[in-house]
């Protein structure tokens, strides 16, 4: 979700709603109100609160998604000790049987009379010695069968036990995610009433509004010197790059890990998965884990984190420009570097060489930020 809100907020979705359904008519401002100034710090509020509530909805985003990653995990966890206790208890099973074998034998074979006395009588002494020595390893292999027996029970009551425990975090987990999604949708739902109280006026002067306030940071930022020499990518970056470019195009979907839709983290970690190198699954995650990269050192491929709360990501491109999957309603595309308030950067593969020579990959036509959906990318879903 890229803050450049109105990518969604102009959407044909939207607008065909607002022609084919009646609206309230805007009131006409009351005497002395007047309408320059007064109108575009309505703007201004009005953009503002857009910002503010996909801001929400991106780090609701997030938060499901890192349940969702634990949830992957937890499931994995279940599976691989059920599978280990069933393997016990079919082991102890077999241990139980060659214990009850045994003791069949033994009792088979006893009488009252001691090994001693049974030499001592025995026609064939050594036949008398082979049978004591093979009732010996009787006992000895019994007692290490009963040996397994009781390790079998101990081992099979521990997984058990563990078994338990991790679908008890499951069923928690499972619990937690469902929450987490309704805050999602609950987000959402706050832009789409925010968006259908609007005109068509005031959504043409919020576009104009936002592509003007990113154009001003772009622009600041850019002579700020920020990015201050042209580097290439690694060979993975490269390949973690080309992936996000042929993406570009393709909707925005919250919680969605491609082929068909992205979310923000969702695009790049797949990016980097393709790429052979794989990260986390959230931008949370991606800025608390992989090694940070100061911004005058940014290479193509390096992941650019945005928000205080690390709750945006996109992948540089090079040129003061990224490929982002923005937000609901809109589609992947290459945005300026600024065109939301920059926390830093990381580097999924901070030991990669750069290559020798490097060619920009080939961007389809309107793939850049204002160009590329002509304000109709469709109304915002829940994924």
């Amino acid at each position: 979700m890229s803050g450049r809100l109105l990518r969604l907020v102009c959407t044909g979705a939207v607008a065909a709603g607002m022609l084919l359904s009646p609206t309230p008519a805007a009131a006409d401002p009351e005497p002395g109100q007047g309408s320059g100034a007064e109108a575009q710090r309505s703007v201004s509020s009005l953009l503002t609160d857009l910002q503010r509530l996909y801001r929400d909805a991106e780090r609701a985003t997030e938060t499901y998604n890192a349940t969702a990653e634990k949830l992957k995990k937890q499931r994995a966890e279940v599976s691989r000790l059920d599978a280990g206790l069933a393997r016990a208890r079919l082991s102890l099973e077999d241990s139980r049987g060659a214990a009850g074998r045994l003791a069949r034998q033994q009792y088979q074979s006893s009488d009252d009379l001691s090994t001693y006395l049974k030499l001592l009588l025995a026609r064939d002494p050594q036949h008398a010695l082979d049978q004591g020595h093979l009732i010996g390893q009787l006992s000895l292999e019994r007692a290490a069968t009963v040996r397994r027996v009781t390790g079998g029970e101990k081992r099979t009551d521990v997984l058990a036990r563990a078994a338990r425990k991790a679908l008890d975090g499951q069923l928690s987990l499972a619990g937690r995610q469902k929450k987490e999604r309704d805050e999602v949708r609950e987000r959402l739902d706050d832009v789409q009433r925010l968006l259908a109280s609007l005109t068509a006026d005031q959504l043409a002067e919020l576009a104009g509004a936002e592509k003007s306030g990113t154009a001003t940071a772009q622009k600041r930022f850019m002579a700020s010197g920020a990015l201050s020499s042209v580097r290439p990518p690694s060979p993975e970056g490269e390949k973690a790059l080309s992936y996000a470019v042929d993406q570009i195009g393709k909707p925005y979907e919250w919680g969605a890990e491609g082929p068909a839709a992205y979310d923000c983290s969702g695009l790049t970690s797949q990016a980097w998965d393709r790429a052979g190198r794989p990260i986390p699954r959230t931008s949370q995650e991606q800025w608390a884990q992989l090694p940070k990269v100061p911004l005058d050192r940014l290479r193509p491929g390096d992941l650019v984190i945005y928000f205080p709360e690390a709750t945006h990501v996109a992948i540089y491109l090079g040129g003061g420009m990224v490929v982002q999957a923005p937000r609901p309603g809109a589609k992947v595309k290459v945005s300026p570097i600024a065109a939301n308030p920059l926390l830093g950067a990381v580097r999924p593969d901070p030991g990669g060489k750069p290559l020798g020579h490097y060619t920009p990959p080939k961007l389809p036509e309107g793939a850049t930020e204002g160009t590329d959906e002509g304000y109709a990318s469709g109304a915002p879903t829940d994924g």
